[in-house]
């Protein structure tokens, strides 16, 4: 193991713990008074990231959705590792399956980082309404004339008809926030939620063409995959709204592309995409799509908070079993 890949060697504590990139400042501070720890200074790749384990004989790693954990690589670890914590919100990089098979905790914190991620949904939803990404490109290059009184007219965020599907801490959140700004909502899951009031259906189907604004909140699973399928993007009244700060596969995007290109669309505000990093170039050339790079909960607050909450479950889990 090169030693330019851990610069910030710690003093011995009393579990061996791997973190194979950098966190924030503050949370780099806190994980070398806690543990005896290897940090690294960039990104490793999966091979680096086993090759640091098995060298510290790690008991306890924190990664983040940029590692994916095969069964194959998950075999792999060393034989003391226990635990495994991810900044990540989801879960779909880690093999679960095999982690249990041998009897390692994960841990995950999805809470933390909601507030943020309904924020860039708001923004998208405003940016794609709006058409920010073709006003700033009018700015960047130059400005060369007023604009016309009828030209490149967005749309009147207030009143639009929300659709939110998946009406978990993220979707709740949104639907908050865009109450604020005067829109009508209502929400798609299996069963209502808890505490809300706004209209729920239990049909996506049924839910399509009574909104012209969609937000999508939900896990990509084996049933979710594709949701928004051409059909259903079809079902959404001519010139609808779409919203994406999930996960990309939640949507056919050459269904998307389609309906950008033909107007059923007017516009999408997106934060993921089917491949990242890289994104979906034909969709990323359109001039009607507003786009940000998977960073839903990318703010200091929420890093720093989520990388700290990591080192707990981790300190946690491990006074649990190897006390």
């Amino acid at each position: 193991m090169a030693p330019e890949m851990f610069p910030h060697m710690h003093p011995a504590q009393r579990w061996r713990v791997l973190i194979p990139r950098p966190l924030t400042p503050e949370a780099e501070r806190v994980a070398g008074t806690r543990f005896n720890l290897r940090l690294a200074s960039r990104p490793l790749s999966v091979a680096e990231t086993l090759e640091g384990a098995r060298a510290h004989d790690a008991q306890g790693m924190i990664i983040g959705t940029n590692l994916t954990l095969s069964a194959e690589t998950i075999a792999a670890l060393p034989a003391g590792l226990c635990v495994i914590a991810t900044t990540g919100a989801g879960l779909d990089h880690i093999d679960l399956d095999a982690a249990r098979a041998r009897n390692i905790a994960i841990h995950n914190v999805p809470e933390i980082g909601a507030e943020d991620t309904a924020d860039l949904t708001l923004m998208l939803l405003l940016m794609a309404c709006r058409r920010a990404t073709e006003h700033a490109a009018t700015l960047r290059a130059g400005w060369p004339r007023r604009m016309g009184y009828a030209e490149k007219l967005g749309l009147r965020v207030t009143g639009r008809r929300l659709g939110i599907v998946g009406m978990g801490r993220i979707g709740q959140l949104v639907a908050d926030r865009a109450k604020g700004f005067g829109m009508q909502v209502m929400y798609h899951q299996r069963r209502p939620a808890a505490g809300r009031s706004e209209p729920f259906f239990s049909d996506l189907d049924a839910m399509l063409p009574r909104v012209d604004t969609l937000s999508l909140h939900l896990p990509e699973t084996e049933m979710t995959r594709g949701l928004l399928s051409a059909a259903r993007i079809a079902r959404m009244p001519h010139g609808s709204v779409l919203v994406n700060a999930a996960r990309g596969g939640l949507v056919d995007e050459g269904a998307l592309i389609e309906a950008l290109a033909s107007g059923q669309l007017a516009a999408a505000g997106l934060d993921v995409f089917c491949s990242e990093p890289g994104g979906n170039p034909a969709l990323l050339a359109l001039p009607n799509v507003a786009a940000t790079p998977h960073v839903g909960s990318a703010t200091e607050e929420a890093r720093t908070g989520i990388a700290l909450r990591c080192l707990d479950l981790v300190e946690e889990e491990m006074a649990q079993r190897l006390s």
